[in-house]
């Protein structure tokens, strides 16, 4: 017999939580417990970078901001948790992520995989594990190898994985980090971008490496970093802007080097319509970005195309998820620091689409959004995915 089980996907980049301590994270707890009003019995968080960027000093706080979410109010039926934070920045395999799930006590027949000896077992009580996480057999951990980027610096991305069944159907949850755009003026420099082209190949591994035993539906839930096809969009923004480039001068033994690109209008007093350099991304009429949820830049969101054979996406309907405005003030607008993307994203095989239940009368009961629209959340707005997950019941 058919039995449906809601489930709520949320995944968060909260790298500058921790960065403006104390700040912005009433705003983001509070926005997050908007979610119970979909009335989840399964709930798994995917954060990245967990501590931010000086994790050495705020790892502790990332600690007591985990605890808060799980003695929230909206918590309180949850009685079983599975809770996987990798925060030994010490060890050589670390990559900042965090990966919470919670079951509502209503929901009776679940089951975590362990990946050492190959078999699925009830959850019971609250289990967390901190640290590395090399020893815990519930969880597979990896930081991408060095040789993914031999030009770039290396850095803690990668990714996590778990495996469960709910009520005999089973899926895997990913949390993924991929590789980010380090300058703006290289991602603007070739079409696909050099830092396209790398987070191509480390999707790849990952699918390959989550498919390679007794392949399950799964989704993949993370920063991908996904990024706007620079090149092709600064040309339709500037077609009728004059040029200029801008080359740091060196030493005559070697070549200058590019350090900022100015559009100006060739009319309305030549006012500067783009101005990148390796951090800056100033354009003039930035709400493009936000009108109609920045639908007429989704032609420009190209780098799931080269995986639609293997994974499928629920329609966004939301703006570009990165980089919103640290300053509580101002909620709605990007900072001039990149080019504003869909970086956050919950991506599912196609095999999902056959276990997610849609009713026929209408009534939305899929929802792919954002948390804290209006409200700061650092520079990424969490996304989530909320569903009801067609189970069996013997």
């Amino acid at each position: 017999m058919e039995t449906h089980t809601d489930v709520l996907l949320v995944t968060a980049n909260v790298g500058s939580l921790f960065d403006n301590v104390g700040e912005i994270e009433g705003d983001w707890l509070r926005e997050f417990s908007t979610v119970h009003k979909y009335k989840p019995r399964f709930i798994a968080l995917h954060f990245q970078e967990v501590g931010g960027k000086d994790y050495t000093s705020n790892m502790d706080h990332a600690e007591k901001f985990f605890r808060t979410i799980e003695t929230s109010p909206g918590m309180a039926d949850f009685d079983r948790a599975c809770v996987y934070i990798d925060n030994d920045f010490k060890s050589n395999s670390f990559t900042a992520l965090g990966s919470m799930y919670y079951i509502h006590k209503s929901l009776k027949n679940i089951q975590q995989y362990d990946f050492n000896v190959k078999e699925f077992k009830a959850v019971s009580g609250c289990n967390k594990y901190e640290g590395s996480l090399e020893e815990v057999t519930t969880v597979e951990k990896e930081k991408f190898p060095k040789n993914f980027w031999p030009d770039f610096k290396w850095s803690r991305k990668g990714y996590m994985r778990t495996r469960w069944i709910i009520h005999n159907q089973a899926l895997d949850l990913v949390n993924i980090h991929l590789f980010h755009d380090a300058s703006n003026l290289i991602a603007c420099d070739s079409s696909p971008s050099v830092y396209s082209t790398n987070r191509k190949t480390a999707l790849r591994y990952v699918i390959s490496r989550i498919s390679d035993s007794s392949p399950v539906p799964f989704f993949l839930f993370g920063d991908f970093n996904f990024r706007l096809d620079t090149l092709s969009l600064v040309q339709n923004l500037s077609t009728s802007a004059d040029i200029q480039t801008v080359k740091t001068v060196k030493n005559k033994d070697s070549s200058n080097e590019v350090e900022k690109i100015i559009f100006e209008e060739k009319d309305n007093d030549h006012k500067v319509l783009l101005h990148i350099e390796t951090k800056l991304f100033a354009y003039l009429h930035q709400a493009v970005f936000r009108e109609n949820n920045g639908k007429e830049l989704l032609k420009y969101d190209k780098e799931i195309y080269a995986f639609h054979e293997i994974i499928t996406e629920e329609d966004i309907q939301f703006p570009p998820s990165y980089p919103y405005s640290e300053d509580n003030t101002k909620p709605t607008q990007y900072m001039n620091t990149r080019c504003p993307a869909w970086c956050d994203r919950i991506l599912m095989s196609h095999g999902v689409k056959d276990i997610i239940h849609r009713r026929e009368n209408g009534e939305r009961n899929v929802v792919y959004n954002t948390l804290g629209s209006n409200v700061c959340m650092g520079d990424h707005k969490p996304v989530f995915l909320c569903f009801t997950l067609k189970t069996i019941a013997h």
